[in-house]
């Protein structure tokens, strides 16, 4: 079995501003940075980056909280904190423009990165992403809200929740959901200080920057699963070109890494280069 909770051949840590990221990088042309969701970690993009490679450098960091990176001391998971950790990271690397693209909670850091540095922006891809207010909770990060389950929560994450967590996300045709991933998930989520950081990035209250979506001026591309909610990123960045996947689900970039890397590669194309004024 595959021992997730320790780094692998690939595995890259840099510090910034005092945590260790855990990060992997592949491939070669422009920087194009991959954000993944909460509860989640940087193998979500596992088989889409195989696939960009070809075309880009990709940076998929483990975020604060999850994965390998493991918790903030300050215990800071506002969004705002995570898109300046990720600027941070690639100030680190020495990578002064890029794309970005981010499913679910990496969307909303991403449109975050868009509000706050522009000029380093090459690309903005959503996918399925979060930040406005109506969007529904999950039945996941409801349960971690609950105080009497909350000091539970923080002790014991048992396989079988994130197992539900796991099928609750992906689209109803898929089987994406097998051992192999519930065992990185829960191996994941349970190494020292990840649950506590999951409890406490589902108790953050977060700012609402939804009224600023249409100050983006990097251009965009919104990738979204038919039966999400709560979206209106095409409609508030102006240009923003959109794409409607059928059937798939929350988890857009596992269930259809093939979809979702030949939209993004086909949107950034030869001006991946070039920094959105």
């Amino acid at each position: 079995m595959s021992t997730w909770s320790e780094p692998q051949s690939d595995s890259r840590f840099v510090v910034v501003d005092g945590l260790r990221i855990h990060y992997k990088r592949a491939g070669h042309g422009p920087a194009l940075v991959l954000l993944h969701g909460s509860a989640s970690s940087l193998q979500h993009f596992d088989r889409a980056t195989g696939l960009l490679a070809e075309s880009f450098d990709v940076i998929r960091p483990d975020l604060p909280g999850f994965g390998l990176t493991g918790p903030r001391a300050d215990r800071d998971y506002r969004v705002p904190a995570y898109a300046a950790t990720v600027a941070g990271l690639l100030a680190e690397l020495g990578v002064p423009s890029y794309a970005v693209a981010g499913n679910s909670l990496g969307g909303n850091i991403a449109w975050n990165l868009a509000l706050d540095h522009p000029e380093r922006l090459t690309g903005l891809v959503l996918v399925n992403a979060t930040g406005y207010p109506e969007k529904t909770v999950p039945a996941g990060l409801r349960l971690t809200r609950n105080p009497l389950l909350r000091p539970v929560l923080r002790r014991v994450m048992p396989r079988g929740a994130v197992e539900r967590n796991l099928r609750a996300n992906v689209g109803p045709r898929s089987t994406i959901v097998d051992d192999a991933m519930v065992d990185r998930a829960h191996q994941l989520m349970n190494r020292p200080g990840n649950r506590s950081a999951f409890v406490d990035f589902c108790n953050t209250d977060q700012p609402d920057r939804s009224a600023r979506i249409p100050r983006i001026t990097v251009r965009t591309l919104v990738l979204r699963s038919a039966g999400i909610d709560g979206q209106h990123f095409a409609r508030d960045i102006p240009g923003a070109q959109e794409l409607v996947h059928p059937h798939g689900g929350h988890l857009l970039p596992e269930e259809e890494p093939r979809w979702v890397a030949d939209a993004i590669a086909t949107f950034l194309g030869p001006r991946a280069d070039t920094p959105t004024r």
